[in-house]
């Protein structure tokens, strides 16, 4: 069955850094793009980052770039989220998820309708 497993997460002080993982199984991984997605309490799914299915192509939110950087596996079947200078804003939980809609050539990384699978998701809890 389809599986994306976050790990990663966990309590951290501002201005620290986390690097969340997701384990895919279940599906041709190299075949999907990925993408990591947040919700704080309170607050509707907001996108975050995304990669294509060679690796070779990111997507970032205007508000995130340059603190998080997306990267891929595919051997490994895993995709990573590297977050520096974190900020207590930053506190939800992440999502990763899996998308076959780049085959089309037209991809929207923050669409939600976008993506066929989602993980269950990991928690960050970062503190002042």
């Amino acid at each position: 069955q389809v599986q994306l497993a976050e790990s990663g997460g966990g309590s951290v002080q501002a201005g620290g850094s986390l690097r969340l993982s997701c384990a895919a199984s279940g599906f041709t991984f190299s075949a999907y793009a990925m993408g990591w997605f947040r919700q704080a309490p309170g607050e509707e799914h907001e996108f975050v980052a995304a990669i294509n299915r060679s690796g070779g192509k990111t997507y970032y939110a205007d508000s995130l770039k340059g603190r998080v950087t997306i990267s891929r596996d595919n051997p490994k079947n895993t995709v990573y989220l590297q977050m520096n200078s974190l900020k207590p804003d930053d506190t939800a939980v992440y999502y990763c998820a899996a998308s076959a809609a780049h085959y089309s050539g037209s991809f929207y990384p923050d669409d939600r309708n976008e993506y066929n699978y989602w993980g269950q998701g990991t928690q960050v809890t970062v503190s002042s």
